[in-house]
């Protein structure tokens, strides 16, 4: 049965078409991804749904008592009185319930006559009962359990919202839409502002209830937990796909193999029918033919082949080699006023490790991340950086790092005033920036612009050091996974804060966990720490392990320590062929390219004649050759060390 039916809805801004006669429908239990890049009106689409926006043209229609949840990706402000008094009232009914609970108890005080005093004790029973209920489902229990779970702690949820920052106040309205259960919730990156704790606890909840929901995401993992069917926001319109984010993928590129298919066999038909007219138009045996075939040709209406988006595609250049310690952090304080954030923290980095950088709200992720960039100077101890080290550093508040009043390409020019235009254009052509649209003003840009401006700081500046602090945030979901992409080839030390689960699992080789303020290293990936914290958990609690007893656990533990040090002692051994690889490739396509312009200079007879220019060419050219010939036979020789090694 259909929660939600649209029918020709239709939307626009000035001469810009978001919606164009789209029709869709939400069943009761569609857990549905809303996916389409950046401006093609995904928040939009959910603020129609609330009535928050009204279309152009359109109707919809909701099935009847159905009730609706709706959480933004921004918060106009603060409610008035404690986290807890929000989240309870955010589910309406309990003061109508009590209001008529004392009304039945006042009248069945005054009430004399048996009949009237029977119907009223009925009334007052039923009353309690339904709120009862309403306790079981919407109480106080309940709501803290979802505040508790969404990282409050006991002492907090009785604390006034309004002294929360934005992110614990979203998680606050978060907990009321949880309490409330709707029917239908509507999320815009629910996950923006969440710890790897919370996310999990998230991820859970949601998985275990059956309700509808549109969902918006740029973490790719948590969708394809999350949802049973697409809505994507294409070019030729809104368009569904049962299945994930991946199941859409896929069914989208047989799609687009079908039409060109299509397209390329209905060109040969039309070229036939083509071919026989001109070949027997003037031949009156062959008249009735040639009519029926123009006609034919006449009523064939072209395949219409998916014209796809552009996308953000980028690799990050080759960086110069760093000293092996890249950072080290050396007797660490911070606080913020009575604050302690850190208190002695000793950590060091080491060339090519890709940490990422875990803990609670509020732990000191983002400090950390500041301390080695030079933003935040710390009480006492050091921050130094080691021998080679260019450090690179996206902050999770790009806009401020970001010159409202420069244009886009003035702000990335800037950073490399030796390039040409044409170079800078092109670096940010690969970010979806091209003609006059660079010539825009940081200020007017989106969220989402100004990332991919932020991320384009980091090309032009090659850095072997990258920090990174929630780097996808504001990104759609394809550039999300063009910037994995991207990480995953670059060849420097990466340290990074995410609450984005693919970015953690595909990225991190190793995981400091900021906690007691200090930081706990660990050598492995996102799934390896988080067993790791399940065993220690379980040790501390006294729990026997799989084989009923305590040395099982340890076992375990170290097992899983001895692989993780086999995992660096061959990261070790391959980095430096990996490395060597692509230098090869690298001198192998110069070669390649000076070859080919010799080559063409020697077959002109003209410059043949004159041996005088001529023969330092052919000389030139036969020692590349050599060292052509030389470099591919290192070039596959380290290909097979690389590929015993793997």
């Amino acid at each position: 049965m259909s929660l939600v039916i649209v029918k020709g809805l239709s939307l626009s801004y000035g001469a810009r078409a978001l919606f164009d006669n789209a029709s869709f429908t939400i069943g009761s239990q569609d857990r549905i991804g809303l996916v389409g890049a950046n401006g093609t009106g995904k928040s939009t689409l959910l603020k129609v749904l609330t009535g928050l926006i009204k279309p152009d043209a359109g109707e919809l229609v909701f099935r009847r008592k159905a009730r609706l949840g709706y959480l933004p990706q921004d918060l106009a402000g603060a409610g008035e009185g404690t986290v807890l008094d929000n989240v309870m009232r955010a589910v309406p009914g309990r003061d109508g319930l009590e209001d008529k609970l004392h009304l039945t108890e006042a009248a069945l005080a005054e009430a004399r006559e048996e009949a009237e005093q029977l119907e009223l004790a009925q009334s007052l029973a039923d009353l309690h009962e339904e709120l009862d209920h309403f306790d079981a489902h919407y109480g106080t229990h309940r709501a803290e359990a979802i505040l508790l779970g969404l990282g409050f702690q006991p002492h907090t949820v009785n604390s006034q919202l309004s002294t929360f920052s934005g992110g614990w106040r979203m998680r606050a309205a978060l907990a009321g839409l949880l309490l409330q259960d709707p029917d239908l919730l509507l999320l815009d990156e629910p996950t923006n502002h969440l710890d790897l704790p919370t996310l999990t606890w998230l991820d859970g909840f949601l998985r275990r209830n059956n309700k509808a929901r549109v969902l918006i995401c740029h973490d790719r993992a948590f969708l394809d937990r999350q949802v049973n069917r697409i809505v994507s926001l294409e070019i030729e319109g809104i368009k569904s796909w049962p299945g994930n984010y991946e199941a859409y993928q896929k069914a989208r590129a047989v799609e687009a193999e079908q039409l060109m298919n299509a397209s390329v066999k209905q060109e040969l038909q039309k070229e036939h029918l083509k071919r026989f007219i001109e070949r027997f138009r003037y031949k009156a045996s062959k008249a009735r033919q040639v009519q029926s075939r123009i006609k034919v040709l006449e009523k064939m209406s072209s395949v219409q082949t998916l014209e796809e988006r552009d996308v953000v595609s980028f690799r990050f250049p080759e960086v110069p080699s760093s000293g092996r310690e890249v950072a080290t952090f050396k007797g660490i304080d911070k606080s913020f006023g009575s604050n302690v954030v850190y208190r002695g923290l000793d950590a060091t980095l080491l060339r090519e490790q890709r940490v990422a950088v875990v803990g609670l709200n509020g732990a000191g992720k983002t400090t950390l991340l500041k301390l080695l960039s030079g933003e935040l100077k710390p009480d006492a101890g050091t921050v130094s950086l080691g021998h080679g080290v260019v450090p690179g550093y996206y902050a999770q508040h790009h806009a401020d790092t970001l010159d409202a009043s420069s244009t886009i390409l003035d702000e990335i020019w800037s950073l490399a005033p030796d390039k040409a235009q044409s170079w800078v254009r092109s670096v940010l052509g690969s970010f979806l920036f091209s003609g006059d649209d660079v010539e825009k003003k940081i200020g007017v840009l989106s969220g989402g612009e100004k990332a991919r401006v932020a991320l384009a700081r980091l090309l032009v500046k090659p850095a072997n050091l990258l920090v990174m602090d929630e780097p996808t945030n504001h990104l759609d979901l394809d550039s999300s996974e063009a910037l994995i992409d991207a990480l995953e080839g670059y060849g420097g030390t990466l340290i990074f804060v995410t609450h984005n689960r693919s970015f953690l699992d595909r990225l991190a080789t190793h995981v400091w966990d900021v906690r007691d303020r200090t930081v706990v290293p660990f050598p492995g990936n996102l799934a390896e720490y988080l067993e790791h914290l399940e065993l220690e958990t379980a040790e501390k609690s006294g729990l026997s392990g799989p084989a009923g007893s305590a040395r099982a656990v340890e076992k375990k533990k170290d097992k899983k320590r001895e692989e993780a040090e086999a995992r660096q002692a061959k990261s070790a051994r391959t980095s430096p062929l990996k490395k060597e690889i692509a230098t090869l490739e690298l001198r192998i396509s110069t070669l390649e390219k000076e070859q080919a312009a010799r080559e063409a200079q020697l077959v002109d007879p003209e410059f043949a004649k004159d041996f005088a220019r001529a023969r330092p060419v052919m000389d030139a050219h036969k020692d590349a050759a050599e060292e052509l010939d030389a470099a591919l036979a290192r070039w596959e020789a380290a290909q097979k060390e690389l590929e015993a090694l793997a």
